[in-house]
């Protein structure tokens, strides 16, 4: 760039000079710290000015008043010495100091003339711009670099030795500062020079980095609130193994509200439940949070997924009718070896078979919670041993460049390969479908195995069952059947008298209030004992205090005392089932 033509468009410039001229100064030489002025600096090393160039005057000139002097009088110190941003003029190849104004002398102190940049500015070394000003000269173009950091402490013992005898005597840097720094070739003869402009943007990188920081803080209370209200530590079901990742969105990215859980429902059976709360921040967490308590409280109901979803719906609604959520609820029976389920606008669950088959779970499913108006009800999909199921959110496979079915297909294709553990599965899905810390949405993924069991573990888990019928017989031949299972399946005589009294009370219970067909059922784990018995009445046995006097009313109490849990349920194809456990002594 030319510096004399430039220096004519630096603010005050021409009012500076009509101010001097009125009150009738003369031009001084420049002082200690400027070099030369700008017209002898340029003459002195021989620029010549083109031929085009000769005899004209600025448009300044021409339109100012007479009596203004030339732009070439004008020294480097009268254009860059009051400016309020910090000014250098460097030159030659090692950046050899010509010229820091008082703005550079009172942020870095004062600079001795023909020094090297590179020995003498340690804080045009801490900015970077040692190698900005090699490609500067080179190139013959200005560069910019913003808000760039000067470490205050960094930079005192350089400029007190630098300043060591001046005239200025040892500066201080105040504080740290940060600068927006333009560095603009300058054109000289013999060798070329480079002017540093450089503006305190201090104020504004501080207040940015506050506002960063608020908002660092603000995101982690929201993903902190978020994970407290998501399983701390996942159930483990005798019969499933079971793993989840949730991943919040990227640091650009607000909160959202995925969620899971897994809830044991007795009797072997667990519900798996996974969501998504649409909307982001704080409140699609908080309503994240209250559905899922109010899942786990319809769970206790121990109700069919469609009746789950039906009651959510309902409840979605009156929490905030603005929040729309999606949800997939399910229930695995050991005994039916099947995912029962109901989803509500939810993706499909995936299974993936023990060959590496991959099956989508099909419809019903029905629109988002929250909508209204809608009946749901529940599908099946087959949970064979050996099997592995993933449930998950759309931040898994949802992509902006691409279709969601895309994706799914996508995640289909990575479940048929993934194998191990369920904690293994949920890392490999999340890597093969290019989540990263960076991702721009929620991911929240469940997994669960139906371990297919051999040798000694098989030897821990057992079924036995009996049809009974009506009559006096049916009591004493449960109480046989009951005894001679619990024997053969090792258990200590105290355990096996307990498990043969409970049989007897749940027995009589269906054959006084229940209707055939009746059925029998005992299934040993490696953690517990289980007694079930169904019937066709579907009305479910209340626990009662029953009076001194009364003859009957004590069966279930008598449940509840001596096993570890108990509890009844309506059956899907009417009529109900009534179960107990006994913990196992490990």
């Amino acid at each position: 760039m030319n510096f004399t033509r430039w220096s004519a468009r630096l603010p005050g410039t021409q009012r500076r000079i009509a101010a001097r001229t009125d009150a009738g100064e003369a031009q001084s030489p420049s002082s200690a710290n400027a070099v030369p002025a700008a017209r002898g600096e340029f003459e002195q090393h021989g620029e010549r000015r083109p031929e085009h160039e000769k005899g004209r005057r600025t448009a300044g000139q021409d339109a100012g008043p007479k009596g203004i002097p030339a732009l070439e009088e004008l020294s480097v110190r009268d254009v860059l010495g009051g400016l309020p941003a910090l000014a250098a003029l460097v030159y030659g190849p090692e950046h050899r100091v010509a010229y820091v104004n008082d703005a550079y002398v009172d942020a870095f102190g004062p600079r001795e003339p023909g020094t090297p940049a590179a020995e003498g500015c340690p804080e045009l070394v801490e900015l970077g711009l040692m190698p900005l000003m090699d490609q500067v000269l080179r190139s013959g173009k200005p560069r910019t670099v913003k808000s760039r950091k000067v470490q205050a402490a960094d930079t005192n013992a350089a400029v007190n030795a630098s300043a060591n005898g001046s005239a200025h005597g040892s500066a201080t840097v105040a504080r740290d500062g940060s600068y927006t720094v333009t560095c603009t070739p300058v054109e000289t003869s013999g060798s070329g020079g480079v002017l540093i402009f450089a503006a305190d943007v201090t104020d504004h990188a501080e207040a940015a980095e506050r506002l960063r920081a608020s908002e660092r803080r603000l995101r982690e209370t929201a993903v902190a609130l978020q994970r407290s209200l998501l399983p701390q530590e996942l159930e483990q079901p005798d019969d499933l193994r079971v793993a989840a990742t949730y991943q919040p969105g990227g640091t650009d990215a607000a909160v959202g509200g995925d969620w899971y859980d897994v809830i044991t429902l007795g009797a072997g059976r667990t519900a798996l439940v996974i969501g998504d709360v649409m909307g982001r921040g704080v409140r699609a967490a908080a309503v994240m949070g209250q559905l899922r308590t109010a899942v786990r409280a319809y769970a206790r109901l121990d109700l069919p997924p469609h009746e789950v979803l039906q009651l959510l719906d309902g409840l979605a609604a009156e929490i905030d009718a603005s929040q729309i959520a999606t949800c997939v609820y399910a229930v695995h029976d050991p005994n039916e070896g099947q995912l029962v389920y109901a989803s509500a606008g939810h993706l499909p669950i995936l299974v993936r078979a023990e060959d590496g088959t991959v099956a989508r779970a099909a419809d019903p499913t029905g629109p988002p919670l929250g909508t209204g108006g809608w009946i749901h009800t529940s599908g099946a999909i087959d949970l064979a041993p050996g099997s592995t199921a993933v449930l998950y959110t759309d931040g898994l496979v949802e992509r902006r460049s691409e279709d969601i079915d895309e994706g799914v297909a996508s995640l289909e294709r990575a479940l048929a390969g993934a194998k191990g553990s369920p904690q293994v599965v949920c890392d490999r899905l999340i890597r093969a479908m290019g989540v990263t810390a960076e991702h721009d949405d929620d991911v929240a993924v469940l997994v669960l195995q139906h371990p297919a069991r051999t040798g000694q573990a098989a030897e821990l888990f057992h079924n036995a069952a009996l049809d009974l019928l009506g009559g006096i017989e049916a009591a004493p031949r449960a109480r046989a059947f009951a005894s001679g299972v619990l024997s053969s399946w090792r258990f200590p005589v105290e355990l096996r008298d307990l498990g043969v009294l409970a049989t007897s009370e749940l027995v009589a219970n269906s054959l006084q209030h229940g209707t055939p067909p009746m059925r029998l059922r005992l299934r040993r784990t490696d953690r517990r004992l289980i007694i079930e018995v169904t019937d066709g009445d579907d009305h479910l046995p209340l626990r009662r205090h029953a009076e001194p006097a009364d003859e009957a009313g004590r069966g279930i109490s008598i449940v509840a005392t001596i096993a570890s849990s108990w509890g009844s349920r309506r059956t899907p194809g009417g009529g109900k089932a009534v179960w107990c456990e006994f913990a196992l002594p490990h």
